[in-house]
């Protein structure tokens, strides 16, 4: 999947064209460039093989938050059908979150002490989020629901 990928922080505009700013690290437009395999895709969704059952994400939506009870609904996501590694020489090092292909957040991991998941708490009703994780060794993968 075509993307523009910012080479300070590895951020990829899902937009079709490269941001002013990146909106991670703040760099400039000139800090981008088009990759034609920015973000990976599964050649069959219905069956993944190894490498994209460690890798696709897996998107959970809880639409009523006990935590933040008002407009809140809480996204879960976890890297993989099965379980990624966190090994210092394998490992996710970050998962974004957009909303109608707008940057809403990053989470950063580190390995060995974190495990290749994430949570939002978040307002947006409708629309879609996606989710972007890129691991050390693999790249960038993608995966979307509707809200």
């Amino acid at each position: 999947m075509k993307g523009f990928v910012c080479k300070v922080c590895d951020y990829i505009s899902l937009k079709g064209e490269a941001p002013h700013s990146c909106p991670v690290c703040g760099s400039p437009q000139t800090s981008f460039k088009r990759e034609d395999d920015a973000i990976k895709i599964p050649q069959d969704p219905n069956n993944l093989n190894e490498l994209e059952k460690k890798h696709v994400p897996v998107i959970s939506l809880v639409k009523k938050c006990s935590f933040i009870q008002e407009e809140c609904q809480d996204v879960h996501v976890k890297m993989g059908q099965i379980q990624h590694p966190m090994k210092p020489e394998h490992y996710i090092m970050h998962i974004d979150f957009y909303i109608n292909k707008e940057f809403i957040s990053r989470v950063k991991l580190t390995p060995d002490k974190l495990n290749p998941a994430a949570a939002l708490h978040i307002k947006a009703e409708g629309g879609k989020l996606t989710v972007v994780e890129l691991c050390n060794l693999h790249g960038a993968w993608i995966s979307e629901v509707n809200l």
